[in-house]
């Protein structure tokens, strides 16, 4: 299921992207540049808020959807980024060229995923995995009052 989970990521890459600012969440769009197993790069600019937010703290979480399906996943953004993963991520997105007029212009960061929800609304009762790839441990959600937390007694 975990598999699963991180193909579903590689096949919806645009996801809600919350960082914060102060106390106050922010909430924006982005899209995943590039996937390596459990670690997704990102980039932005300098010039945007949400650099300086990352480098205030660096904790995010980020949400896909699609077709009753969500993923979230959250962990700790860092801005090591080899220089060939960033020139690979810049050549690859057809919108950053546009914006940009080189690589080197942009920051690039990654967010290893530490912790990550697969939540599937089709099946009766609903699929809830959750994923804690630091600890390597893996359990079930709570997916209603008609089922509670699935796989467990109560």
């Amino acid at each position: 299921m975990l598999r699963q989970a991180l193909q579903f990521l590689s096949e919806h890459k645009e996801v809600a992207f919350a960082t914060s600012e102060g106390h106050l969440p922010k909430l924006r769009m982005f899209q995943i540049m590039k996937q390596e197993c459990n670690v997704l790069y990102f980039s932005t600019s300098a010039e945007k808020a949400v650099y300086r937010e990352l480098k205030e703290n660096p904790n995010v979480e980020i949400m896909a959807y699609a077709y009753n399906v969500s993923v979230r996943c959250s962990g700790m953004v860092n801005f090591n980024v080899e220089e060939n993963t960033k020139r690979w991520i810049y050549e690859n997105n057809p919108v950053l060229p546009r914006l940009y007029s080189s690589y080197d212009k942009l920051v690039y960061f990654c967010m290893p995923i530490a912790e990550m929800d697969y939540y599937d609304l089709s099946p009766t009762p609903p699929l809830f995995k959750h994923y804690d790839l630091m600890a390597g441990e893996e359990g079930n959600g709570f997916v209603g009052e008609r089922f509670g937390k699935l796989g467990s007694n109560s």
